[in-house]
């Protein structure tokens, strides 16, 4: 199994085409990335109530006017928060699909659950793929989480999964420990967890695993793309980027 061919050439809008008007992983940021003609990267957090929400942080805080985790909000009471800069609440996974209708890939990243990247990954993965079921469209998969992308695997099988993978060596990475961080940036997971590709973080592409990796055919996809000088050094490894704030280049 590998990627629909889309993901190869439509450059992926990171937590959708969001700018002004259009806060990331919006509704708005979706439509816009589809009459854009860009394929649309989002996250997922659960609900309490078992629904997968397209939102990329634990805490409404820094995206909504509200306090406190998602995950202790239903679905219901989620959607009625007002993203800042619009009217429109938090979407739903199934939402976003349906917003999408197929037009264009959408890679889906399931947010860490276990907060350290351990087994405790929960039942996210679960209702990810209760969302698909149905979904025509290019779809895709994705986790930091080693453990996540196992257990979507066992549960959607024939989507493509694939892990989020970097250097481990910056920011919230660095709350982990050193051990596991070591571990990770090897990515020594892959065979393990039946990946079907990678998305690497730009500053450790050059990573002698990616490499490896590429050179026995795994796509590789490459985050978070911000100028047209890091697209070009991306490009030179990588297959497609995840990009925000410019226009990307659409590949002949």
């Amino acid at each position: 199994m590998t990627l629909p061919d889309s993901f190869f050439r439509l450059p992926l809008a990171h937590r959708a085409l969001h700018g002004d008007g259009r806060p990331e992983n919006s509704l708005a940021a979706v439509r816009a990335a589809v009459a854009a003609n860009y394929g649309i990267e989002v996250d997922v957090q659960p609900s309490a109530d078992g629904v997968a929400m397209v939102f990329h942080d634990y805490a409404l805080d820094r995206l909504t006017e509200e306090t406190g985790p998602v995950a202790l909000r239903t679905a219901t009471e989620l959607h009625a928060i007002p993203l800042k800069g619009t009217d429109e609440g938090i979407p739903t996974l199934a939402e976003v699909l349906a917003t999408v209708d197929g037009q264009v890939p959408v890679l889906i990243e399931i947010k860490d659950q276990d907060g350290a990247m351990g087994p405790n990954v929960g039942l996210l993965q679960n209702w990810v793929a209760e969302a698909l079921v149905g979904y025509e469209g290019p779809v895709a998969v994705m986790s930091f989480n080693p453990h996540a992308v196992a257990a979507f695997g066992e549960v959607a099988p024939d989507i493509p999964r694939g892990l989020t993978t970097s250097g481990w060596d910056h920011g919230d990475a660095l709350r982990l420990p050193a051990e596991a961080r070591a571990h990770l940036a090897s990515i020594p997971d892959f065979d393990r967890v039946g990946a079907h590709f990678i998305s690497h973080d730009l500053r450790n592409l050059k990573n002698p695993r990616v490499a490896e990796l590429k050179a026995l055919g795994v796509p590789v996809l490459c985050w978070t793309i911000r100028s047209e000088a890091d697209e070009s050094q991306a490009r030179e490894i990588a297959d497609n980027v995840t990009f925000e704030g410019f226009a990307a280049t659409r590949p002949a």
